[in-house]
């Protein structure tokens, strides 16, 4: 039976949607969820999606705060995802500073966009016990609360939320990268077969290793990515310089985990248990090496 694989579709899942168009389904299937991590998480917990590639910091989050419905299984994006902090077109919001105190958007409880929240509380020294949170499930909904005055603002990935800007539906006020690498991949503990898992993150290591070429990047990945998100060239190709994939999907570096749950926890998304941590409760080994 071929796993079921969620995903967000997102410029970001380009080499994963270039190996699903080759497999054509006899290995894996792709489950679109377009909330996002939480929606993933949720997702593996209800049995909808046995494998799900998704944000580091909610996953490993997840993990700390008790789940048992997924463990880490690989690597997908190396470097940092770029946040941006958007606000209504007509609203009274200039930076970050003004958000103080205010009722933020999130997609879903234990999203990304929950997540980095806290983390860019804890970069503007605000308290994190006092953020108000309002659910808007999408992007589309998001939108919508910072223009009807129900939320200040949201965060979402730069890139994605450039085209509501350029269409002058919202404005961009700030940006917080993440301090950890921004993808990782999870699976089911005991519904995903490990070496079904781990042939399929061989094959996606082929196709994220094309696509992070010098050759494609100049110009296969700009045609894939416009053909399929509709994305200006300009904006394609700017994208293209900030992003890095890894060599080896099988492989978690190790202070990926620990230097994340160090932030997670100085932003009260974690409490660190006295003991500390398990790093055997975070990574499926059957599958992934840790390095």
């Amino acid at each position: 039976m071929p796993l079921r694989v969620g995903y967000v579709r997102e410029h970001f899942s380009s080499p994963l949607l270039q190996y699903a168009a080759e497999d054509q389904g006899k290995t894996f299937t792709l489950v679109e969820c377009p909330s996002g991590t939480g929606q993933l998480i949720s997702r593996l917990t209800n049995d909808e999606i046995d494998v799900a590639i998704a944000l580091t910091d909610p996953l490993i989050s997840g993990i700390a705060n008790g789940s048992k419905a997924y463990k880490l299984v690989g690597s997908f994006v190396s470097t940092p995802l770029n946040w941006a902090v958007i606000t209504g077109k007509d609203t009274k919001f200039q930076a970050i500073p003004d958000l103080e105190g205010t009722t933020i958007g999130i997609s879903r409880p234990g999203s990304g966009s929950q997540t980095m929240a806290y983390v860019m509380a804890l970069q503007q020294g605000w308290s994190t016990d006092n953020l108000k949170f309002q659910v808007n499930n999408d992007i589309r909904g998001l939108i919508n609360s910072v223009n009807d005055g129900s939320t200040s603002a949201f965060m979402w990935e730069w890139f994605t939320t450039k085209p509501f800007v350029d269409a002058g539906e919202v404005r961009f006020i700030g940006s917080v990268p993440t301090p950890w690498p921004s993808w990782l991949i999870a699976a089911h503990p005991t519904r995903a077969p490990p070496e079904a898992v781990r042939t399929f993150l061989e094959g996606l290591t082929k196709y994220v290793t094309m696509f992070d070429s010098e050759k494609n990047r100049e110009d296969a990945n700009v045609k894939f990515i416009a053909t399929n998100f509709g994305y200006p060239e300009e904006d394609i190709r700017a994208w293209l310089k900030t992003v890095a994939y890894p060599t080896q999907c099988l492989e978690i570096p190790l202070n990926v985990i620990t230097e994340t749950l160090s932030v997670l926890d100085k932003a009260g998304v974690v409490k660190t248990p006295e003991e500390g941590y398990n790093i055997e409760d975070f990574v499926d080994t059957r599958v992934a090496k840790l390095t």
